[in-house]
């Protein structure tokens, strides 16, 4: 079997229990075959230096690390990466910030990558790169003499062609990415905003099997929607602590049910019109006072960037003007944490919630709304509120499938999920059940891998 060699922005702890789906599926894959998980070790260098990677072996996995400088983090990380790429990808054109200097540092960063990747590679080694952070990462490589098997996964949305021009260097960036030799995204929509890319702008052919000619070549361009680890999940939110569980009976003794958001805080999550939707409900609503409450977990995240500093005071501002409005001295609308809860935690506040609230903007995937299916019991379960606009709604069409962009639409759904019989709610989660089973994280690691390997596509329709 060929070591394999996973290469991201940055490494997974391997050791932490809380480490999520994505980090634990590879882990797993790495450890049976032995190998490489190479990325940026989160220091920032104030001076330019090119060490060779630090390696670190864990278990049957060498851990590969290499430092930034503080130009690089800005330009390359900040700037292209999270100015450019994110916004651009997630169809905000109006937050795309594009400077030139943004462009080079992501190119020099991605040089330092696969310079610190030559010194650790084999010849028969399989290098399977992940993100929008690294694009042009296989073309550095090639540019050095590799020639081993590259794929690429795509975590993020890819986004539509007349989107995708607007930014400066589009055709270098899609030209970049086609010297993998396998492409993956999380739906069959983004796998279409690339076929479409290359076929109106480089006039590369579709073969009939859906790769991609370009000259002599063909690159292997298919869907694979990534998913959680089922059982380990299930097996935590069977487990509530004690918090979680006197928390839950309190509910329970006051009639009182509860919708969950859990997301980073994020301008592509929906979270302002999220809590305008819940505020809505009690409007429209007015039996639903003092029998609902709403919890968002928002976790802290690039702080940095100005769009998320005003994103946290929009939140911190419309939650407060929720609760001035319609709380008693015994029951608080809304409960915002700006913070980040243990994933065992997670789990079982999953399944003490009546409603999964998953309202994404624009997402590649979101493993927040199978995690919450997941945690569910068949006996009682609850429902998922789940956008349109997010990967998993291509999937798991048992949800209840709203517009973020509209409020009373979201707000209609969240009382129809509230009020749901029992036979209803059951036979959805079945379904769903069955859907994330079928699509798992094994099966995104092996499908993915088998296209890899062994050129098979098995694409989802």
């Amino acid at each position: 079997m060929k070591r394999l060699v996973v290469v991201s922005n940055r490494v997974a702890d391997l050791r932490s229990a809380q480490a999520g789906g994505l980090a634990v599926g590879l882990a797993d894959s790495l450890r049976q075959r032995g190998g490489v998980w190479m990325g940026w070790d989160g220091q920032t260098l104030k001076y330019e230096e090119e060490p060779e990677p630090r390696l670190r072996k864990v278990g049957t996995v060498t851990q590969a690390t290499i430092p930034l400088t503080e130009q690089d983090y800005s330009e390359y990380y900040l700037g292209f990466s999270n100015s450019v790429l994110w916004p651009l990808f997630h169809y905000r054109l109006d937050l795309v910030e594009y400077k030139t200097t943004f462009l080079d540092g992501y190119r020099r960063v991605n040089a330092k990558f696969a310079n610190a990747l030559m010194s650790v590679l084999k010849p028969d080694d399989v290098i399977w790169i992940h993100d929008y952070h690294l694009l042009p990462l296989a073309s550095e490589l090639r540019q050095r003499g590799c020639k081993q098997r590259i794929g690429f996964f795509l975590h993020i949305p890819f986004p539509p062609p007349e989107i995708l021009a607007a930014v400066p260097r589009h055709r270098w960036l899609v030209e970049s990415l086609l010297e993998f030799d396998v492409i993956g995204f999380q739906t069959n929509t983004d796998l279409g905003n690339l076929q479409h890319y290359v076929e109106d702008h480089l006039g590369c052919r579709l073969e009939p099997d859906g790769k991609i000619a370009i000259g002599e070549r063909e690159v292997i361009a298919g869907c694979f929607p990534i998913g959680i680890d089922v059982d380990s999940f299930v097996e935590m939110a069977e487990k509530p602590s004690d918090e979680v569980q006197i928390e839950t009976q309190r509910r329970e003794i006051l009639g009182r049910q509860q919708i969950i958001g859990v997301d980073r805080l994020d301008y592509t999550k929906g979270l302002p019109d999220r809590l305008r939707a819940f505020a809505r409900l009690l409007e429209l609503y007015p039996e639903m006072r003092k029998s609902v409450a709403l919890m968002q977990i928002a976790t802290p995240t690039r702080e940095e960037v100005e769009a998320y500093v005003e994103i946290r005071k929009e939140l911190e501002a419309l939650s407060g003007a929720i609760n001035g409005r319609f709380a008693d001295f015994n029951w608080t609308p809304v409960r915002y944490i700006h913070g980040t809860v243990p994933r065992d935690a997670l789990a079982a506040l999953f399944r003490a919630s009546q409603v999964g609230f998953v309202t994404p903007l624009r997402d590649g995937m979101n493993l927040v709304a199978k995690e919450y299916v997941a945690a569910q019991s068949m006996e009682n379960p609850g429902v998922l509120v789940l956008s349109k606009f997010a990967g998993a709604a291509e999937e798991m069409h048992e949800a209840l499938i709203v517009n973020p962009y509209d409020v009373d639409d979201m707000a209609r759904n969240l009382c129809r999920a509230l009020t749901m019989p029992l036979e209803e709610r059951q036979e959805r989660q079945r379904a769903l059940m069955q859907r994330i089973r079928e699509h798992d994280a094994a099966y995104w690691l092996n499908s993915f891998m088998a296209a890899l390997e062994n050129g098979e596509t098995n694409r989802v329709a």
